[in-house]
């Protein structure tokens, strides 16, 4: 049997960052994960550029059903403290907006640094490995891999959760956190597209490719980003932002005309140009082929003077308010994140250390930890990873 002072299960963003600053610290560090290669979900990342960050990373960018659990990680390390590692290693980087962080070049770049400081801190990092079975000793725990039997008196779970399977997302850490006594809250996907199945399909299949600016709502909350159609239904960064709010059934409400009110707009067109068509009009606002088929199917295009103050209501309350009621999503497929996992009520938010196994942690988006789109999600990777990093 090998010994060693930490097994992480896991080599994504959360258990890399765990195993280099452990091993930094000293630790001897073995970093099983079962794919064959480390760090696949940082490669596809933000369309092959991996948006490792958000400078206006803040608790309130994160949901949880203990919300104040992510603060204490959060605080200790910093989207900054991420930033000057990608700076110390020269790794080229831009904001494209609203604070995201991408590289220049690939995704590679930030698992490249990663490995190599993994490498420096001397962790052994094991791929193609997986664990058949974990059993708790008084000295720690004990796990039967692919390499053999493996002694450690603390196990980290970085396995991720559900979300891309063909990534080889698995359940994994949550059997894990049942076995050793811990609640799973209910899983679902996040950050992810909309499936359009009624009448609304034929619009987006017709305008798929089609990106405009929005702000979209449902259940108090609103984002305003664009939103892009699709021949499934409807995607883009306001969708994927709502859609963790969304339940089956909730309509989503869009407003396709989030700079102006659309009804001074409409009155304001129809006394300065009554005798324009409102697709014309529209289509200085949209593509011109969106904007013909909102106006033909939405509101019976013709000349602006032809409408009447109730008509011109009607049309302003669509643009401003449409609403829409999602047949469902794409589900982990393509989602970008698991919503809900391990209950963080049983979890240290100090160390991430579970409160019902000692010597057992948990890091990473297995926790019942989600953050917004934009770079939230990895911020908290690296925060907690380094979180159970001080203390395994």
């Amino acid at each position: 049997m090998r010994s060693t002072d930490v097994v992480i299960i896991g080599a994504g963003a959360a258990g890399l960052m765990c195993a280099l600053t452990a091993a930094a610290r000293g630790r001897q560090v073995l970093l099983i994960e079962h794919a064959n290669k480390a760090g696949k979900k940082i490669l596809m990342s933000g369309g092959g550029r991996c948006n490792f960050t958000n400078v206006h990373t803040d608790p309130d960018n994160f949901f949880s059903q203990n919300p104040h659990f992510c603060k204490s990680a959060l605080a200790r390390y910093t989207q900054w403290d991420f930033i000057a590692m990608v700076s110390e290693h020269g790794v080229p980087y831009h904001e494209k907006k609203l604070g995201q962080l991408f590289c220049d070049n690939k995704s590679k770049d930030i698992l490249e640094m990663l490995l190599e400081e993994c490498r420096q801190a001397g962790v052994d990092l094991r791929l193609d490995t997986s664990v058949q079975q974990i059993d708790r000793t008084e000295a720690g725990y004990v796990l039967s891999t692919g390499m053999g039997l493996v002694a450690a008196p603390s196990l980290v779970v970085a396995t991720g959760g559900l979300s891309i399977p063909t990534l080889g997302a698995t359940g994994f850490g949550y059997e894990i956190a049942r076995q050793f006594g811990h609640d799973v809250l209910a899983t679902r996907a996040g950050l992810v597209p909309f499936i359009i199945t009624d009448q609304l399909k034929e619009m987006c299949t017709e305008l798929s490719g089609t990106s405009v600016a929005c702000q979209v709502s449902c259940n108090g909350q609103s984002f305003r980003e664009n939103i892009l159609f699709t021949h499934r239904g409807l995607s883009g960064p306001a969708i994927l932002q709502i859609s963790s709010f969304w339940h089956l059934g909730d309509a989503v409400e869009i407003n396709l005309l989030p700079d102006r009110d659309a009804l001074e707009w409409l009155q304001g067109q129809q006394a300065a140009r009554p005798n324009s068509e409102l697709k014309t009009l529209l289509g200085e606002l949209f593509t011109k082929k969106m904007a013909a088929l909102l106006a033909d199917r939405w509101f019976a295009s013709k000349p602006m003077k032809q409408y009447t103050p109730a008509g011109l209501r009607d049309i302003a309350e669509k643009l401003g308010g449409w609403q829409v009621v999602p047949a469902g999503t794409e589900g982990y497929r393509t989602a970008e994140v698991t919503l809900g996992g391990v209950d963080t009520r049983e979890v240290s938010s100090k160390t991430m250390e579970s409160l019902r196994s000692p010597g057992l942690y948990f890091v990473g988006e297995v926790l019942d930890v989600s953050g917004h789109l934009g770079g939230f999600n990895f911020q908290w990777a690296w925060a907690s990873g380094y979180a159970a990093a001080q203390f395994v």
